[in-house]
C-alpha cells in the first residue's frame, strides 16, 4: 500500500484517564472511516509501550481496517524489559516523546503525524491531508478543541464529529495570520485587518528587537497532540529528544528544533482543528494540587529551562543533538503485528 502520510500515537492497556479502550476505539475507527471518506491511504502505528501484564494487548482488543477501508494498521510492541532499561522506569510506565520517535522511525509515508490516542479529526483537517498540500520544509499544527467525553456516547462517526463540533469546551492554538495577536474575537472577522496587524507587529518586533526570535508566534500549545512534517525534517531535528522524563515540554522542543534549522511553520485553517476527547488524569487535571502531586515523583523539565534553551539553538540554527546515533530504538528488534485490506 502506497501511503501518504503515517499518523502515530502510543499507549498502553492500562486505562490511564479512565475509558482508555473506548477513547481509543473512536480515534481508530474515526481514521478507518475518514481515510475511506476522503480517499486518503493511512498507515496508523501504534507503539505499545510497556503493556502491563495481566492486560490483553491492543492487536487483541481494538477493531482493525474494515473492508475498503484504506488504512494500514500497525502494533508495535516495546516490552517490559526494554522499558526498566530507563533510570526512572517505576514512575513513568510510558515515555511518550521515545515512544513516538520509535513511530517514526519505523513509517513508510513521506510525511509523518505525531498525535495522540484520544484526538478525533475534523473533516476540514482529514480533507486537508487528502488534498495533498503537505510539503517539505514545513512543520504543520492544528488547533485543539477539548469536547466532552460524552461524544463516545454515539455509535457512528458522523454523529461523534458532530457532536463535537457544536460542544466545545476550550479551543487552544494560534489562527492563520495572526500568531502574534491577542484581539478581541470579532476582529478576527476582518482577515485582510488582522493579517496587516499581524505583520504590522512582526516587522515591529524585528526592528526593536532586531534578530531576537519571535517566539510568541510559535504555536506551542498542545503541540504533543498534533506535529506533522515531512520524514526528512523529522531526521533532520532527530525526533524528539530522548531524555529520561516526563513529556511534558518535550513536545515543545521538537517545535524549537524545527525552527531552528529553518522549517516554517502551517497553522491549519480555524475551520479545520482536532477534537480533544476530555479526560482527567495527573497533567491536564483541573485540579492543580493533584496536578503538583502527579508530577512530584517524575522528573519533568520547566519551561523556563526550555524556553532558554529554545532561543540558544535557535542563534545556533541547529538541533538540540541530545539524540544518539540510534534514537527511536532502531538497533532493537520489537515485535509488530500489521493489518491492513490492501485496498490499494
Amino acid at each position: 500500500m502506497n501511503h501518504y502520510l503515517s499518523i502515530v500515537a502510543t499507549t498502553r492497556n492500562d486505562n490511564h484517564g479512565g475509558d482508555l479502550l473506548k477513547r481509543t476505539t473512536a480515534f481508530v475507527t474515526g481514521i478507518y472511516d475518514q481515510s475511506i471518506r476522503w480517499n486518503c491511504p493511512v498507515e496508523l502505528i501504534l507503539v505499545e509501550w510497556n503493556p502491563p501484564v495481566g492486560e490483553k494487548l491492543l492487536h487483541e482488543v481494538l477493531p482493525k481496517p474494515p473492508h475498503g477501508c484504506m488504512v494500514t494498521l500497525r502494533f508495535i510492541i516495546v516490552p517490559k524489559e526494554v522499558h526498566e532499561t530507563y533510570k526512572n522506569a517505576k514512575n513513568i510506565p510510558l515515555y511518550q516523546m521515545i515512544a513516538k520517535n520509535i513511530g517514526i522511525k519505523k513509517a513508510d509515508a513521506n510525511f509523518i503525524l505525531c498525535t495522540n490516542i484520544d484526538i478525533l479529526f475534523s473533516d476540514e483537517c482529514f480533507k486537508f491531508f487528502a488534498d495533498n498540500k503537505l510539503r517539505e520544509g514545513s512543520y504543520y499544527r492544528a488547533n485543539r478543541c477539548d469536547i466532552p467525553k460524552e461524544v463516545m456516547n454515539f455509535d457512528s462517526f458522523q454523529e461523534r464529529i458532530d457532536y463535537a463540533s457544536q460542544n466545545i469546551i476550550k479551543r487552544m492554538g494560534k489562527s492563520q495570520n495572526h500568531e502574534t495577536l491577542i484581539l478581541p474575537s470579532f476582529v478576527y472577522r476582518f482577515p485582510r485587518l488582522t493579517k496587516w496587524l499581524n505583520k504590522s507587529m512582526l516587522l515591529f518586533w524585528k526592528k526593536v528587537k532586531k534578530d531576537q526570535f519571535p517566539h510568541f508566534t510559535v504555536d506551542f500549545d498542545a503541540c504533543g497532540d498534533f506535529t506533522l512534517m515531512s520524514r526528512n525534517d523529522w531526521e533532520k531535528i532527530q525526533g524528539y529528544p530522548e531524555l529520561d522524563m516526563y513529556s511534558i515540554h518535550i513536545d515543545s522542543m521538537g517545535l524549537w528544533a524545527a525552527n531552528a534549522v529553518g522549517l516554517k511553520q502551517y497553522i491549519l485553517p480555524y475551520s479545520a482543528p482536532i477534537y480533544h476527547i476530555y479526560h482527567e488524569d495527573g497533567w491536564e487535571s483541573d485540579d492543580a494540587i493533584r496536578t503538583i502531586k502527579f508530577l512530584e515523583s517524575k522528573p519533568s523539565l520547566d519551561w523556563s529551562i526550555v524556553f532558554k534553551a529554545g532561543n540558544q539553538i535557535i542563534k545556533n540554527k541547529q538541533s538540540w543533538n541530545l539524540n544518539k546515533a540510534n534514537w527511536g530504538l532502531v538497533d532493537i528488534d520489537l515485535p509488530e503485528y500489521k493489518f491492513s485490506n490492501e485496498v490499494i
